[in-house]
């Protein structure tokens, strides 16, 4: 064997300090790319760290927004009392009274107060129906069991709906509580009654006169007004997020 023949066992390169250093050295990203940094997941899907993890932790979501029950109450407890106060004052002043005579019997005396000449008037009268008069001529073994129901299944699907609404909504938010306070002025009345008091008459024309109601019936209109304008307005952001992220739940 001469001199400058290669030596048979090649010096090998044991693991040491040396290979475990060239191992952790940083890896050179392609250009235009930032290094990758340690523990992050390549594109072959190998290890990561817990440090690589923690980005990844999601924010804590806000608390779900819940409606005051103290706004629903305040509203609908003045329209109540708006609606029986005004009640009260009718029936006393202007519900007829029988003139008593120690010879014959007189007709009633009916009350009537003129607000603004033939077109509004302040009289009593007594409403054994719905609105419109509805089912009116029915026997009382029906007709005040089914309002009672209807007017109870209203409040309880009110109070329902009133307990999913969203910040924006601030049409129903106040027609809601309109809605609730009519509805339960009306039930008291056919509880106590048997039949709902209206007073307020409104005459459009000669022939046409609008059929007696109470403020209950104007609370219920606004009410149910609001909420149509809810119903057909436009959908605001916030509600498209919302329902967003209720869809991707």
């Amino acid at each position: 064997m001469t001199e400058d023949a290669t030596p048979r066992d090649a010096p090998v390169e044991t693991e040491g300090a040396h290979a475990e250093s060239h191992r952790s050295a940083p890896v050179n990203a392609p250009a235009g790319e930032p290094p990758a940094s340690a523990g992050e997941r390549d594109n072959e899907g190998r290890g990561s760290s817990q440090e690589g993890d923690a980005d990844d932790v999601v924010a804590p979501t806000k608390p779900a927004y819940r409606p005051s029950y103290v706004f629903l109450i305040v509203v609908a407890a003045i329209t109540l009392a708006a609606d029986l106060g005004t009640k009260w004052w009718a029936k006393d002043r202007l519900e007829p009274q029988a003139l008593t005579d120690l010879t014959a019997a007189r007709p009633l005396s009916f009350r009537k107060i003129e607000v603004i000449k033939d077109h509004l008037n302040m009289i009593f009268a007594k409403n054994h129906g719905g609105a419109w008069g509805i089912l009116g001529d029915e026997s009382e073994a029906i007709r005040r069991p089914f309002f009672l129901v209807v007017s109870l299944a209203a409040i309880v699907f009110i109070v329902s709906l009133y307990r999913k609404l969203h910040p924006s909504q601030i049409a129903l938010r106040w027609g809601l509580p309109l809605v609730l306070g009519g509805a339960l002025g009306n039930l008291v009345d056919r509880i106590r009654y048997g039949y709902v008091i209206d007073f307020i008459q409104v005459r459009l024309t000669s022939t046409f006169v609008w059929p007696t109601f109470n403020v209950a019936d104007i609370a219920i209109v606004v009410g149910v007004g609001l909420m149509a304008i809810d119903m057909f307005s436009p959908h605001r952001p916030e509600l498209k997020a919302s329902g967003a992220k209720a869809s991707a739940g």
